[in-house]
């Protein structure tokens, strides 16, 4: 496979929820945005999160697939829609991921194929989901 650089930049976030109201999440990198938690809301709620980062992970690694190999110049586009199964047991998680990649450009489907391999391979999110990634929490004063 091959290396890419990989430029490094302040990652993490802090969410903040007051009794009433919304979380607000922030970023280490400036992002902001409100959580929502009805159903009905419009705007992301964490599954969306979840699904939006693996999204954008894929396409982000399909055009540096695409240039990897020598062929961005040909690429036009991706579109990667995600979506998931819950696990009907406690506790509560996805357990599938339903991925469509759309790669656009003067290709062949073996061509998109391998661009699209190329992507789960590179993405850091798709990577973290299918590994055992430890978590370790501390408890403020």
């Amino acid at each position: 496979m091959n290396q890419f650089r990989v430029k490094k930049r302040p990652t993490g976030a802090v969410v903040t929820l007051a009794r009433l109201g919304h979380p607000d999440v922030v970023t280490a990198t400036g992002g902001a945005l409100k959580v929502v938690t009805g159903a009905s809301e419009p705007g992301f709620n964490p599954l969306d999160l979840l699904y939006s980062s693996l999204a954008a992970c894929l396409a982000l690694s399909a055009r540096i697939a695409a240039s990897s190999m020598g062929l961005l110049d040909r690429f036009e586009r991706v579109t990667v829609h995600v979506s998931g199964q819950k696990a009907d047991e406690e506790p509560s998680r996805i357990i599938r991921f339903d991925i469509r990649i759309a790669i656009e450009g003067d290709f062949d489907g073996q061509t998109r194929a391998a661009i699209a391999h190329a992507a789960e391979d590179i993405c850091t999110v798709s990577n973290t989901l299918k590994g055992d990634a430890e978590f370790v929490m501390s408890i403020a004063d």
